[in-house]
C-alpha cells in the first residue's frame, strides 16, 4: 500500500503519517499538487492520495485524468466544515476525513482502498493443491500463470504468491490489460517521454520501472494486442524496457505474474497469442478450480462473507440455515467467488431472524436463487430428486433394494438378462432374489411382459 499525503496542515499529517505507516503503508510526502504529480510521474506511484482540503483538489484530478494516472483521492482538514466535505467529494475526492485522525478512520481508509481484507480462504483438496504449488514456488523469481475462470480469485491468488516472496517489502504492482485501451496501454506499461505524443506534457514512469524489485502483475494478459506482445517478450527476456519515444533502454528488476480466464494454447492457434510469450509466462501455471468443482470451499468461503459484511453493515452476525446451505452447495456458480461474495452482501442485509435462511440467498433481481435462471425440466428434475431421496429415509436397506429390482425389471417389461445387467448383479441373483419375493406375495413382472402377476415362477 502507497500512500502519497499532499499538504502540511500545520503538522497535523504527521500523525496521518504515523498512523498509515503502522498499519504497513508505505508514506510519501509532497508540499503541493505540482510536487505530487511530479512524485507519481517519476515512477513512485502511489495507491492512494491523502490531499489537503485547501488545495484545489479539482485541479489535481483533471492534471491526473489528462495523464490517465488512476489515484484515488481522499480529502482531508483541521475543519469539520460540511461545506467544505461536500465541496471536496463534488471535486472528485472520494471521502473526506477530519483531523487530526482517528486511527481506526484511517486504517479503515487503507484497509478499504488495499482491499487487503481479500484473504485465501480455501477448504477443498482441490484449492489446496493449488496453494500448495503457489507456496512452493513463492520464494522463487519464475514467472508464473495464473489461469481460471473470472472471479475465481486470480488475483488474490497472485497476492498470497507476491507476499510470500522475497520481494514481499517491495511494490506489488497490477495491470488490467484488457480495461486500457490499446494505445494507452504501452505507454501505461512502460512509460513515456515528453512530447512523444499528444498530450505526453511530461515524462511518465510506467509500470514496469514502478514494480522495479517487486511483482508486476499482468491481469488478463490475454487480452493484449499482438504488436505490444512482442514489447513485452522483449522486456521479460531482457529486461530493460523502452520508454514510449525514448532514446535508450531502462534496466527493471521485477517479477512477472500473468493471469488469464482464456485457453491461451488456443488463443496461440488462432493467432492471437504468441506461443513465445506464452512460454516466457507459463513457468509455473497455477490452475485455479472452478468454485462449483471444490465444492467444500463454498460454505467456508460463505460464512466469510457473512461475518465480513455483518461487521461492515454493523448488523448482528447470523448462521446459515441448512436450507440455505442446500441452496449454496447445489447453485453452479457461474461467476465464481466473485459471485459468491455479492450473494452473500445481498443476504446479510436481507436476512430476518436468527438465521441467514434460504429466503435471503437471491439473485441480483431478487429471485430466490434456487429457483432463477433454471430451465422448468432441470428444476422439475432437481425436485423429483429431492422427493425421491426423501422417500428413502426410515426405510430399510432391504425394503429399498426390493423396490429396486422391481421397478428396474417393470422397466424392462420382465426381461431377467437386460434387469440383471442396468442392477449389475448376475441372472442367478437376480432369479434368487424375485424368488425370495414370490414367496412373500410380491407381484413380480413374468418375463417378456409388461404385465404383472404372482407367482414362484420367476
Amino acid at each position: 500500500m502507497r500512500l502519497l499525503i499532499v499538504g502540511t496542515l500545520k503538522g497535523q499529517l504527521t500523525t496521518a503519517t504515523k498512523i498509515a505507516m503502522d498499519n504497513g503503508a508505505t508514506v510519501t510526502h509532497a508540499e503541493d499538487s505540482d510536487q505530487a504529480m511530479r512524485v507519481v510521474r517519476g515512477g513512485k506511484g502511489a495507491d492512494l492520495m491523502l490531499v489537503d482540503v485547501a488545495l484545489d483538489i479539482r485541479d489535481l484530478v483533471m492534471r491526473l485524468e489528462a495523464e490517465h494516472i488512476h489515484v484515488p483521492i481522499v480529502a482531508c482538514g483541521i475543519t469539520t466544515d460540511a461545506r467544505a466535505a461536500v465541496a471536496a467529494i463534488h471535486a472528485g475526492a472520494k471521502e473526506y476525513i477530519p483531523l487530526p485522525p482517528d486511527p481506526e478512520l484511517i486504517a479503515a481508509v487503507l484497509a478499504a482502498v488495499a482491499n487487503d481484507s481479500r484473504d485465501l480462504i480455501y477448504r477443498d483438496d482441490a484449492m489446496a493443491k493449488v496453494v500448495k504449488l503457489a507456496q512452493q514456488i513463492a520464494g522463487s523469481d519464475a514467472s508464473v500463470m495464473i489461469t481460471g475462470e473470472s472471479g475465481t480469485g486470480k488475483e488474490v491468488l497472485a497476492r498470497y504468491v507476491h507476499t510470500r516472496s522475497n520481494r514481499a517489502r517491495k511494490p506489488f504492482i497490477s495491470i488490467n490489460c484488457a480495461a486500457i485501451p490499446e494505445h494507452l496501454l504501452e505507454s501505461e506499461l512502460f512509460g513515456h517521454e515528453k512530447g512523444s505524443f499528444t498530450g505526453a506534457i511530461a515524462r511518465r514512469i510506467g509500470k514496469f520501472e514502478e514494480a522495479t524489485g517487486g511483482t508486476l502483475l499482468l491481469d488478463e494478459v490475454s487480452e493484449m494486442d499482438v504488436r505490444l506482445q512482442s514489447k513485452l517478450l522483449r522486456a521479460i527476456q531482457e529486461r530493460v524496457i523502452d520508454r514510449v519515444g525514448g532514446t535508450r533502454p531502462v534496466p527493471v528488476d521485477i517479477r512477472i505474474i500473468a493471469t488469464s480466464n482464456r485457453n491461451l494454447a488456443d488463443a496461440v492457434k488462432e493467432g492471437k497469442f504468441r506461443e513465445d510469450l506464452l512460454f516466457r509466462l507459463n513457468v509455473v501455471n497455477l490452475k485455479i478450480p472452478a468454485l462449483r468443482d471444490r465444492p467444500a470451499d463454498i460454505l467456508e468461503l460463505a460464512q466469510h462473507f457473512a461475518k465480513k459484511y455483518a461487521d461492515a453493515n454493523g448488523v448482528p452476525l447470523r448462521p446459515i440455515s441448512p436450507d440455505a446451505r442446500r441452496v449454496l452447495t447445489t447453485n453452479r456458480w457461474q461467476g465464481n467467488v466473485r459471485e459468491l461474495e455479492n450473494t452473500m452482501h445481498r443476504a446479510v442485509l436481507m436476512a430476518s431472524g436468527d438465521e441467514i435462511g434460504a429466503d435471503a440467498i437471491l439473485s441480483p433481481d431478487g429471485d430466490r436463487l434456487d429457483l432463477t435462471r433454471t430451465p422448468p425440466a432441470v428444476a422439475h428434475a432437481t425436485f423429483a430428486a429431492e422427493q425421491v431421496t426423501r422417500a428413502l429415509v426410515g426405510r430399510t436397506v432391504a425394503d429399498v433394494e426390493r423396490d429396486l429390482i422391481l421397478e428396474t425389471l417393470k422397466h424392462c417389461l420382465g426381461n431377467r438378462t437386460h434387469a440383471a445387467n442396468i442392477l449389475g448383479i448376475s441372472i442367478r441373483t437376480l432369479r434368487n432374489k424375485l424368488n425370495e419375493y414370490a414367496d412373500d406375495g410380491q407381484p413380480i413382472p413374468p418375463p417378456g411382459s409388461g404385465e404383472v402377476r404372482s407367482a414362484a415362477a420367476a
